[in-house]
């Protein structure tokens, strides 16, 4: 018997009995941080005797809090959520594998998502229309024209798959309609014995924004592709036992301060904390005052604190909110009991409430938090919005050149008429993404201000690119029921789609006589968006400097029309009377806020807008698609192709082989990041990809970008170590001069050429290749294609001084041996420079069912000479070991579903 058959118990809820696994009466469990008892029923639940044992859990239940991160174990997430650009190779890869279990002989209705997987088209919005009343329309008419291959393919896997569920276009932003409608934070199954099982909700998301779910309690982060095709396909994602920082609340948001004032406070504090791969717990008293949503808006940000989670506990404020967006009352009485149960309650007035111990604290008086933006280019750089006019004076220099015109520069338009722009100008004022839009107090208030701005007569300035972009249909409607959308159409912020939009970078373009007159006289213009990321060259190229801030400040900037402005002392202009209008003026009380939201925002929304979220509306149901469960995939498609993972693969794996004659296809040094592997953005005509889709007939404006073409494998695969940032040292070795981006020497053709183009030699050649690198090799975001494309360019093995975990595990998930040398040792020190031809002996050992602790590597030189070495197998756990024989995590997980 083992620790899942010994904790089984049932527990009664609205009237029904659950069979659900107790880890209430488990030694060790009360002191435990929320987030660790989480994953202790994960484990508990999931026991097999093999990845995950009772040792497992007992570890976990003997957590250190001061220890640092060793203990390595297998989380099981309950669903997984995507959004449409790293969600689209997810889907195709199912397509693929549907086909190779046909040419196998099977059935291809095995292959389906094996929990609940669903993906939330928000990605793909533009704002090319915006400051008319049917912008909205002409958007999503042009978001169609754009992607329709791909929304046809996506419409073909709504319909093909099980335990797949798509939310079309236009609906609303991933997390948004997560938090308000997909997450259940407690789950329930039929089970074969006819009993209902309750069990956590656990998500992870392609996306990093996946925390916002931690406000309602639910466990979940981002993750790269082949993690989210893991968890899918029902296999477990690799982590440590992070150290957990316990972060208290205390006090109540004074007067003229919002939620996002808030997140960009804490998001601060905790950057300069130190939180990166920890978890993050938010605890105390104070919480029981925190707003679900305001606890979502700081979720939400976890990714910009750094930390891997930012979670709140279940407690009545999050039975309210799941009450208020329309959950039933079975579902609710299902959360309560459950936590309870499991001593997962987070009312910290309770008698019987414990206070876990955490690995490192903070604690932030809501009392103290003063109004803030963040920028310009970091989402931690927070800045008092009292010191914003003296900061952006102080910052504005160093993004000026000599070219940079000082002077106002004349402009002349038909859409916004004529008027002067000069540095500084607010270019952009958008109120976006999930961060924000998700949030009624923040959007009642932008509305609010936007009623008052337009009772004293006030615009936003001529160049400003106005935008509401919400994250969901139902802030649609409050604004309407408030009545205050007709405010924000009064000042040009009329609906322009529900999407992330300039969050992600899709602001769409500005006027071309402002873009010309900006880019001609190098001027230092600004944007102002209620969103998460403001980097460098994200939010528009003709935008230099980026803020982040709350919707009623966005309008508030929109409506000074620069940054070089000081809202204490300057007037943003004058009433019909002729008296100066200020920002607090303006401004909302808290309590007025708070009574438009109650008076405005119902459960009765909700319900009507989520009863046919999956249905899209006539452009969504009037796509052509394929039907059947076979893709019928279309050979001159430069967006959708169907993968070659799965060519030529068997029933049945070939033993693995050690490794001959390989040639070094990339030598590299230390921290080299999955951005240096895996392509992103745009490209050029010149480049391999580029190249391809001009031989296709695609025109360089319609190129789109990486991010946009992640369903082609041919384009993927072009752009891999092909980041400008990236130096090969190979051709340094060789007398070339090192040209940075995807270039490398090619040992059979005897020339320096690019990457690819040298992976197709070696390959027509059945020459293996291997990649040497440093330290930390694959650090950053966990990039799906970074491990794809080194397994398509013919890489059989990386050899490193260390690895990133994640990437290290998406290696092996693609059949990619990942070795490193021994200890102290580097390729400089063994003296190698990527000349030699590599033998790696001693990999077949896996066929006896063994993982050898390391392989023998023979480096041959060109004077014949060897170096030999033994190199560490970080082959970590046996589901690695039975990833690496089947060939990937794809070839094993397809094999399995047959039998």
């Amino acid at each position: 018997m083992s620790l899942r058959d010994d904790q089984l118990a049932t527990l009664k809820a609205a009237g029904k009995d659950f069979d659900y696994y107790n880890i209430a009466n488990l030694d060790g469990i009360d002191h435990l941080p929320y987030s660790l008892k989480v994953l202790v029923e994960n484990l508990v639940r999931n026991i097999d005797g093999a990845n995950i044992t009772d040792e497992h859990v007992k570890t976990l239940l003997d957590w250190d809090p001061n220890a640092e991160p060793s203990h390595e174990i297998q989380f099981t997430p309950s669903r997984v959520i995507m959004q449409d650009f790293t969600g689209v190779p997810c889907i195709v890869d199912l397509a693929t594998m549907r086909d190779a279990v046909k040419d196998l002989g099977g059935d291809p209705e095995v292959i389906n998502p094996q929990v609940q997987s669903d993906m939330v088209i928000d990605h793909s919005v533009q704002i090319d229309k915006y400051g008319i009343a049917d912008a909205v329309q002409q958007n999503m008419d042009t978001e169609y024209q754009r992607n329709g291959e791909r929304y046809q393919f996506l419409r073909w896997g709504q319909q093909a798959f099980k335990n797949f569920r798509v939310v079309p276009p236009g609906t609303g932003i991933i997390h948004q309609v997560n938090i308000e409608y997909l997450a259940k934070v407690v789950m329930s199954k039929a089970e074969a014995n006819g009993n209902t099982l309750a069990y956590l909700d656990s998500c992870v998301g392609t996306d990093s924004h996946t925390t916002t779910e931690n406000g309602l309690g639910v466990l979940g982060w981002g993750v790269g592709g082949i993690e989210a095709e893991a968890a899918m396909l029902g296999q477990p994602i690799s982590m440590l036992v992070p150290r957990v920082v316990g972060f208290k609340l205390t006090g109540s948001i004074p007067e003229g301060v919002t939620a996002t004032d808030v997140v960009l406070t804490i998001t601060d504090m905790l950057r300069k904390h130190g939180v990166v791969g920890k978890f993050v717990e938010f605890y105390g008293e104070g919480i029981a005052s925190v707003p679900l949503a305001n606890r979502a808006t700081i979720g939400n940000m976890g990714p910009e604190f750094g930390s891997t989670c930012g979670i709140f506990p279940i407690d009545n404020v999050t039975l309210d909110y799941l009450r208020l967006t329309g959950r039933s009352e079975e579902q609710i009485a299902l959360v309560e009991a459950y936590a309870k149960a499991n001593k997962l309650w987070g009312d910290a007035s309770d008698p019987d409430y414990v206070e876990p111990q955490y690995s490192e604290y903070e604690e932030l008086d809501l009392g103290t938090v003063v109004p803030s933006i963040a920028g310009p280019k970091r989402p931690q750089d927070r800045i008092l919005l009292s010191e914003a006019k003296s900061m952006f004076e102080k910052t504005a220099p160093a993004y000026e050149t000599e070219k940079t015109v000082k002077d106002p520069v004349a402009v002349s338009t038909d859409f916004r008429g004529d008027f002067d722009i000069e540095n500084g100008d607010v270019a952009i004022a958008s109120i976006t993404s999930c961060t924000n839009t998700s949030n009624p107090s923040v959007m009642i208030a932008a509305g609010l201000i936007a009623r008052n701005a337009h009772a004293k007569g006030l615009k936003p300035k001529p160049w400003v690119k106005t935008s509401l972009a919400p994250g969901s249909q139902v802030v649609a409607d409050y604004l309407k029921a408030a009545g205050l959308q007709d405010d924000l159409d009064a000042l040009g912020y009329q609906l322009v789609g529900f999407g992330c939009a300039t969050c992600i970078g899709n602001s769409g373009p500005l006027l071309p006589e402002i873009s010309e007159a900006i880019n001609a006289n190098d001027l230092t213009v600004t944007a102002v968006l209620s969103g998460n990321r403001n980097f460098e060259g994200r939010i528009s190229p003709d935008v230099k400097m980026n803020y982040l801030a709350s919707p009623p400040l966005v309008i508030a900037y929109a409506l000074a029309g620069t940054m070089d402005f000081d809202f204490e002392t300057q007037p943003l202009g004058t009433d019909a009377d002729g008296n100066d209008v200020y920002l607090k003026d303006i401004w909302p009380t808290n309590s007025e806020v708070a009574a438009m939201v109650d008076g405005s925002v119902s459960r009765e929304m909700f319900l009507k807008d989520y009863a046919s979220v999956f249905d899209g509306d006539h452009r969504w149901k009037g796509l052509d698609v394929p039907e059947g469960e076979l893709f019928a995939w279309n050979d001159k498609s430069t967006y959708v192709r169907k993968q070659t993972f799965f060519d030529g693969m068997k029933a049945t794996p070939d033993p693995v082989a050690d490794i001959h004659g390989a040639r070094v296809l990339a030598l590299l040094g230390d921290s080299v990041t999955t951005d240096h592997i895996s392509p992103a953005g745009a490209f050029k005509a010149s480049s391999p990809a580029g190249k391809y889709l001009t031989e296709r007939g695609v025109e360089p404006k319609n190129f789109n970008s990486y991010g946009s073409r992640r369903g082609n494998h041919e384009i993927m695969v072009r752009g891999t170590f092909g980041n400008i940032r990236l130096r090969n040292q190979l051709l340094a070795s060789v007398g070339e001069e090192v040209t940075p981006g995807g270039f490398t020497y090619d040992f059979l053709a005897k020339k320096p050429t690019t990457i690819f183009e040298a992976s197709r030699d070696y390959i027509d050649n059945k020459v293996p290749l291997v990649v040497l690198a440093g330290k930390e090799y694959g650090t950053g975001s966990s990039r799906d294609w970074a491990a794809k494309g080194t397994v398509m360019l013919g890489v059989k093995a990386v050899i490193t001084e260390s690895f990133e975990r994640i990437h290290r595990s998406n290696l092996i998930g693609m059949g990619v041996l990942p070795l490193q040398f021994p200890a102290g040792e580097s390729y400089e020190s063994l003296g190698l420079n990527g000349t030699e031809t590599y033998d790696i002996a001693g990999v077949e050992k896996l066929n006896e069912g063994v993982t050898p602790k390391t392989v023998h590597v023979t480096a041959t030189h060109e004077d014949g000479s060897k170096t030999e070495f033994d190199a560490v197998v970080r082959i970590d756990t046996p589901g690695e070991a039975d990833y690496y024989r089947n060939g990937g995590i794809l070839q094993y997980v397809l094999r399995n579903l047959m039998k």
